[in-house]
């Protein structure tokens, strides 16, 4: 890394206090996150980023201690936007974009992926690009962040776009089997990470891989008429990777562990994994966005741990288990990106009110799923409920604790109002419960007077006509 030049020192020393204040207020949990001080360090931010822009030219790349703090800085930042729910504006972009960076440059060097794979990437990078062009264009950011944001986007789609280049070699014959190898070798790695024995779980796997190897003709495969279609190397080699994974598999098997030199990687990766999936489930109640920074930094800190994309032991050799870790690695990468795509427009401080009402509308929706019978007190609790949240709204919006109005008002008053309707749908299903019992009921009555009526004719035919007559004396 390369020193700090004596007219960026300033810089240097203004964006470590901007990130000193960013680190005390992550940590600060005993109040809501205020979009006025997440605010007034933007600012701050874009201060320095001014100074910077100043003093350096556009042609140079720079790659000092400023641009490292400076990341950081920004990665923060970002996360406090989604937090505070400002998901859809342009700060809240910079960790999405620098989350898929990492999980593209894991998948570009793997060689791994099939056309379906990028099509997520390709979708969510133009989303970002609306984004950061849009405040642009309103004026809400400065040349300088733009041109940041807008230049790591398109380093993201320069990389979609050659990963979709080198997919384009496949010919018609070979593309659905190079597909197909790409899935086994994920379900392969995958099995790998798990622990216990494999024996039977490797099996169906290994009858497919000798199928399709058995579609190789002198280790080609071959095309309509015999012809040999391109990408043939990158077909073979994606298969012989398959069957590498399944001999390293069995040898773990029999060795039942990770190497011993690389278990403490393989112990913090599983940590952090069972506490991104914990996450991913209960995300909507337990997480803040900023939580995050530190799994991404703990990601990184392991990622630079590698040599040729290889982890090494103390003797710079290559031990056992490799597969594992970069399937654990890799597995965290996406965890990460996916609780940062998945997090809503709502503010910290209105997360609760908006939980309440997803849960209020998941119980009413089951209600109406299955119907009744029940009654008016049935929808008792429910009401009591939306009657609470209604009651918190000043003029019809939700208050922050400091006065100002919280992000996500549209998505909490959208739940509610949804919770509202499905009231009045289970009340209209009651009444016209009632109304059928009502007409049961009449003609229940109905068919009694019916069968009076007609007890009573017969009756009268029973007394009307001859007498009897009396028995013949003998």
């Amino acid at each position: 890394m390369a020193a700090v030049p004596p007219e960026e020192l300033p810089v240097l020393e203004g964006v470590i206090s901007i990130r000193n204040r960013l680190y005390a207020l992550k940590k600060d949990r005993g109040e809501f996150i205020k979009a006025s001080d997440v605010n007034s360090l933007y600012k701050d931010v874009v201060k320095q980023v001014t100074k910077l822009n100043d003093v350096r030219d556009d042609e140079t790349l720079y790659n000092n201690r400023v641009d490292t703090t400076l990341a950081d800085v920004f990665s923060l930042l970002s996360l406090f936007y989604l937090t505070i729910g400002r998901t859809k504006e342009a700060p809240a972009t910079y960790s999405q974009i620098a989350s898929m960076r990492q999980i593209l440059s894991h998948m570009n060097e793997s060689n791994q992926y099939n056309e379906s794979d990028l099509v997520p990437f390709t979708k969510r990078l133009a989303a970002l690009r609306n984004i950061v062009q849009l405040d642009s264009q309103q004026g809400k950011n400065p040349n300088a962040v733009t041109r940041l944001l807008l230049r790591q986007i398109n380093d993201c789609e320069i990389t979609v776009k050659s990963m979709q280049e080198s997919l384009s070699v496949f010919s018609p014959e070979l593309a659905p089997i190079h597909e197909r190898l790409v899935q086994i070798r994920r379900q392969l790695v995958a099995l790998a990470s798990k622990e216990g024995s494999h024996k039977t779980e490797l099996k169906p796997f290994q009858e497919e891989l000798r199928k399709i190897d058995s579609r190789r003709v002198d280790g080609k495969f071959l095309g309509p008429g015999g012809s040999v279609p391109a990408a043939q190397a990158l077909c073979s080699s994606t298969l012989e990777e398959c069957f590498e994974i399944i001999h390293q598999i069995q040898a773990d098997d029999e060795s039942k562990n990770v190497a011993e030199s690389l278990k403490p990687i393989y112990d913090r990766l599983s940590t952090l994994r069972v506490e991104l999936e914990g996450l991913v489930l209960t995300h909507r109640w337990a997480l803040r966005e900023t939580d995050l920074f530190n799994y991404t930094l703990s990601l990184q800190e392991v990622d630079k741990m590698r040599v040729d994309g290889k982890f090494l032991d103390a003797e710079g050799n290559k031990p056992s288990g490799q597969f594992v870790l970069l399937y654990l690695l890799r597995r965290c990468y996406g965890l990460v990106y996916r609780l940062l795509s998945s997090s809503e427009p709502v503010s910290e401080e209105l997360m609760p009110i908006a939980n309440k009402l997803n849960t209020v509308k998941k119980c009413l929706n089951e209600v109406l799923k299955y119907g009744g019978p029940f009654n008016p007190p049935d929808l008792y609790p429910y009401q009591l409920a939306l009657f609470q949240i209604d009651s918190m709204r000043k003029d019809g919006k939700f208050i922050g604790a400091d006065g100002n109005i919280p992000e996500g008002q549209g998505v909490v008053m959208a739940h509610l109002n949804e919770c509202h309707e499905l009231i009045e749908m289970l009340k209209e299903a009651m009444d016209e419960d009632e109304d059928e019992d009502e007409d049961e009921e009449y003609d229940d009555d109905e068919d009694d007077v019916d069968e009076g009526q007609n007890s009573g004719d017969e009756d009268k035919e029973g007394h009307s006509g001859e007498p009897p007559h009396p028995k013949s004396e003998s």
